[in-house]
């Protein structure tokens, strides 16, 4: 009898053992499991945020490693400018860049705004700068300088602003016309030629001038080639 009732007792055991093994996990389980895998997600956005935010406290205090600078074709980027003009904001650019780093900086910027008759304060400089600095150095480049002539022409500038009095006292033409005039003229110039063709017509007149440079200038040699035998 015991032998027998020793038996039933592991037997009642035994199922209850394979009974636990079969039932599934419990929602607590599972629902940490979820937790765990969210707060995995939060964590990878918060380092992406707090690399975003360490970026930018560098460059406000000037740690910040430089970046490449992007290479760009201002003839295709800047469709709306002729070629000209384009070779005119480069003339400028380079006049002011006196570090020769391809950049103008806030004291070059300083004596641009001197020098166009229109001084502007520390701040106000700075605001300048900040408005079509898309790359957050503290400086601008030849592209960010070609932004300003693009905002003046499509009348994006306000009309108090340092960048706008830039864009008017420059030499180049965009700007003599005001911001409207500016504006209707370059709608008239894309509807009137395709950009292909103008920049073929202004490369073939280019072609042109620098023919009758060198045809004037064998002239030249040429004349004073005579002078000079005549005296021999």
């Amino acid at each position: 009898m015991a032998s027998e009732e020793l038996a039933k007792k592991l037997k009642s055991r035994l199922a209850a053992s394979e009974e636990t093994e079969q039932r599934p996990e419990p929602e607590e389980t599972i629902v940490t499991t979820k937790y765990q895998e969210s707060e995995a997600a939060c964590g990878d956005t918060s380092s992406e945020l707090s690399a975003k935010l360490n970026r930018r406290l560098d460059i406000n205090e000037g740690n910040a490693p430089p970046r490449a600078s992007r290479v760009f074709n201002p003839y295709t980027e800047f469709k709306e400018f002729s070629r000209k003009q384009i070779k005119e904001m480069e003339v400028m650019f380079k006049r002011y860049d006196t570090g020769r780093d391809g950049f103008i900086d806030l004291m070059e910027l300083k004596l641009m705004m001197e020098k166009l008759g229109a001084p502007q304060t520390h701040l106000g400089l700075k605001n300048m700068i900040k408005e079509v600095d898309e790359d957050f150095d503290g400086k601008l480049s030849f592209r960010e300088f070609l932004l300003i002539f693009r905002r003046a022409a499509a009348g994006e500038l306000q009309e108090e602003s340092g960048l706008m009095a830039l864009a008017r006292l420059s030499e180049i033409n965009v700007s003599t016309e005001g911001v409207s005039g500016a504006k209707d003229f370059f709608e008239a110039k894309m509807q009137a030629l395709s950009v292909g063709s103008k920049f073929e017509a202004e490369i073939r007149e280019e072609k042109e001038e620098r023919k009758k440079q060198e045809v004037e200038k064998k002239e030249r040699q040429a004349a004073f080639k005579q002078l000079q035998s005549a005296f021999s």
